[in-house]
């Protein structure tokens, strides 16, 4: 069983950076492929980023790349979120997750998963 905790979340004006951390306890954290998912209100939850197991692949969706950059420290089980150039349709709840695939994009290949982090991001 794997419990994540997102944090670093918080309010940020249009063009800033936030850091999001995830820290992972109760499982072999360099076993799962983590990943980044956003929701914005009245949205559907929504992939953002994914890095594998050593942290050798890394997977975007389309509108984070080159802004946002996944990364993930084994030795301190936790896994990252840079985000750059935020705007404010970035303005969402982010959650972590893990799956024990090697490397996965939908939420169905992810079973356990933080309680989110508020972004807002303010123009």
């Amino acid at each position: 069983q794997v419990q994540l905790v997102e944090s670093g979340g918080g309010l940020v004006q249009a063009g800033g950076s936030l850091r999001l951390s995830c820290a992972a306890s109760g499982g072999t954290f360099s076993s799962y492929c983590m990943g980044w998912f956003r929701q914005a209100p009245g949205k559907e939850r929504e992939f953002v980023a994914a890095i594998s197991w050593s942290g050798g692949s890394t997977y975007y969706a389309n509108s984070m790349k080159g802004r946002f950059t996944v990364s993930r420290n084994n030795a301190k089980n936790t896994v990252y979120l840079q985000m750059n150039s935020l705007k404010p349709e970035d303005t969402a709840v982010y959650y972590c997750a893990a799956s024990a695939l090697l490397l996965a994009t939908t939420l169905p290949r992810y079973g356990y998963w933080g309680q989110g982090t508020q972004v807002t991001v303010s123009s």
